[in-house]
Parts: structure tokens; C-alpha cells; sequence
């Protein structure tokens, strides 16, 4: 075969490899499932199934802006969305988004919060189906002081195909 020939062949297959890249879903990365053995959650699921891609793991993140202040002092509703907005710059960097999200660990200072922080839960993941795997957890306290919460997140996202480089 020609060299010109085989680049050709081999240029059109990595074309098809990028395209089907391209096509891969969150949902034929992952399988969520509440088996019907277990309770029936609305909220999160009770298993996230890797089945392929990259797996990102979020540091946990509190309620600080870009110069870490803290935003919403003593108010957990402020609390969460900072904490959610700060988790959702953290996706867009690596090019996910809350469909990428497999996982999410709650860290709460004060069971009382449990309700508010659930209501702005709602809002940010009300268009995400199926939910995350979640655990929520009541610590005695936080890092900060002034933090009422901290959550960690875990994500998958599509392989991203080889670079090749260029003779």
C-alpha cells in the first residue's frame, strides 16, 4: 500500500474515532440505578456505575469568591449557592457538567441546615436526571469558621482522543 494511501486510510478512521468521541454521552458513560430492593429516592441515586471515561475528582469546595472571601456569612441558602457556583466553574475547567457529576459528598455543620441546603440543592439540580449518588454528613465543624458547609464532587467525562502529531 502507498504511503499516501495508508495516511488516507488511517486519517478517515481517526475522523471516525473523533466522531464517535464526539457522540459519547454522559449516560453511555455511566449507569445510575436504585435497585428495587432498596428505598426509592427522588434526590440522588443509590449507585453510579462507571462503564468508561475520565473520572475527575472536585476537592471539596466552600463558599468563597475568586479572592477568598466568604460569601453568605451565617446564611446556609448563600452558602450553598456559592459552594454549587464554585463547584460548577470547577466542571466547565475540565469541560464537564452537572450530567458529569457521579458523586457528591455533603459536609454540613449543623443538621438544622439540612432543609435549606436541600431547597438550593433542588434548584441548581432540578434539570439533572438521573440524580448522583449523594451522602450528606453533619461534621462538628469545618476548616473555616465561617463555613456551614463544604461539598466534594466526583465526575466522568469522555475520553478525550490522542492528539496525533504532525510530520
Amino acid at each position: 500500500m502507498k504511503s499516501t494511501t495508508f495516511r488516507s486510510v488511517l486519517l478517515l478512521l481517526m475522523g471516525t474515532a473523533h466522531t464517535a468521541f464526539a457522540q459519547e454521552k454522559p449516560s453511555d458513560l455511566v449507569r445510575f440505578s436504585n435497585p428495587a430492593t432498596m428505598s426509592q429516592p427522588t434526590a440522588y441515586s443509590h449507585i453510579a456505575e462507571v462503564r468508561g471515561g475520565r473520572m475527575i475528582f472536585l476537592s471539596g469546595q466552600v463558599s468563597q469568591d475568586t479572592k477568598g472571601n466568604v460569601i453568605g456569612k451565617g446564611d446556609i441558602r448563600a452558602q450553598t449557592r456559592q459552594v454549587y457556583a464554585n463547584l460548577k466553574a470547577a466542571l466547565e475547567a475540565v469541560g464537564a457538567d452537572w450530567s458529569n457529576v457521579v458523586k457528591m459528598t455533603t459536609y454540613l455543620t449543623d443538621a438544622a441546615n439540612i432543609a435549606p441546603f436541600r431547597e438550593v440543592r433542588e434548584e441548581v439540580l432540578a434539570n439533572v436526571k438521573p440524580r448522583p449518588a449523594s451522602t450528606a454528613v453533619v461534621v462538628s465543624k469545618l476548616f473555616g469558621e465561617e463555613w456551614l458547609l463544604e461539598i466534594e464532587a466526583v465526575a466522568v467525562v469522555p475520553d478525550k482522543p490522542q492528539k496525533t502529531k504532525k510530520k
